[in-house]
């Protein structure tokens, strides 16, 4: 008996590029009949190759990105802001901007595009208009916001359009919280975290423990700890270990280099480093060498 031939992939929509590392996006309705109600066209979450550039005259949607991890710019009418880790900034329609990563520490980063009335509002009230920029506290929230919208757009139903409206607005309202203004005490403990994750971003192909960034910040180990789970919502270690695999994830796709190669630039044993791959990236590498497919990025 002969096989049925698999379905021809949907074409991807003009606005995909191919500048990821990896990617994981939702498409739902493209051209949404209405624009009442609260609406969300696709979303997801990528890691930009280190040349990511994306210029553009005009978007179609509402659109709000967050950067979770990495450097870079955006430039939005004419106006450039540094991006890094907590970074808000939203476009829409008639808003020309430019997303650069930064090649020593690419973006990782959120993106949500949306339609309909409320939207606007919601956005002002997060200090967000499109072509503005913000920066939020809770980044531990912000992120968990984005993976359940992730989350609910891939798991299609007849509900998902319905629970990602939702999910969207629970996100717009979360960021407006967050964004509103810290205690002086706040501000310090945030601007410690900030230096610590920085170093971390920094070194983090040299780095081995916890211990070796809590005495070259001068700060506490324990200290180091409450400060990444009150602003990034996970331990310190599990922050390095996430740089260090996604570092390795991008390498052994890339490079085609061996397990055991990859293992030794982070100078640990094989075993070791499959066993925290899988911990991070929820399958052993050799597994993801096995599925790994060519990824778009959006353009």
């Amino acid at each position: 008996m002969t096989a049925s031939p698999s379905p021809a992939p949907l074409p991807l929509p003009a606005f995909v590029s191919r500048q990821v590392t990896a990617a994981r996006r939702f498409y739902l309705n493209l051209r949404p009949r209405t624009a009442r109600e609260l609406t969300v066209v696709c979303g997801g979450v990528e890691t930009c190759a280190p040349d990511y550039v994306v210029e553009r005259r005009d978007f179609p949607y509402l659109c709000v990105e967050y950067v979770a991890a990495g450097r870079g710019e955006v430039v939005l009418g004419g106006r450039t802001q540094p991006l890094a880790a907590g970074s808000l900034f939203a476009y829409g329609p008639g808003v020309p901007h430019t997303i650069r990563s930064a090649k020593g520490a690419p973006l990782i980063k959120y993106f949500a595009d949306f339609i309909g009335r409320p939207a606007r509002p919601l956005l002002r009230a997060g200090g967000l208009e499109p072509g503005g920029t913000a920066v939020v506290s809770a980044l531990g929230e912000v992120r968990q916001a984005f993976d359940t919208l992730v989350r609910l757009g891939t798991q299609r139903d007849r509900q998902t359009e319905r629970l990602c409206a939702l999910q969207l607005e629970l996100l717009l309202r979360t960021i407006a919280r967050s964004g509103r203004p810290e205690a002086a005490a706040a501000r310090r403990a945030r601007a410690t975290f900030e230096r610590c994750r920085e170093f971390i971003d920094g070194r983090f192909l040299k780095l081995r423990s916890v211990a070796e960034v809590a005495q070259a910040c001068h700060v506490d180990s324990s200290h180091l700890g409450r400060l990444f789970r009150r602003f990034h919502d996970e331990a310190p270690l599990r922050y390095l270990q996430r740089r260090q695999m996604d570092w390795a994830a991008d390498r052994l796709q890339a490079s085609g280099a061996l397990v055991r190669e990859v293992a030794a630039e982070l100078d640990t044993d094989p075993f070791q480093f499959s066993r925290t791959f899988k911990r991070v990236h929820g399958v052993s590498p050799l597994a993801f060498l096995g599925a790994r497919t060519p990824t778009f990025s959006r353009r």
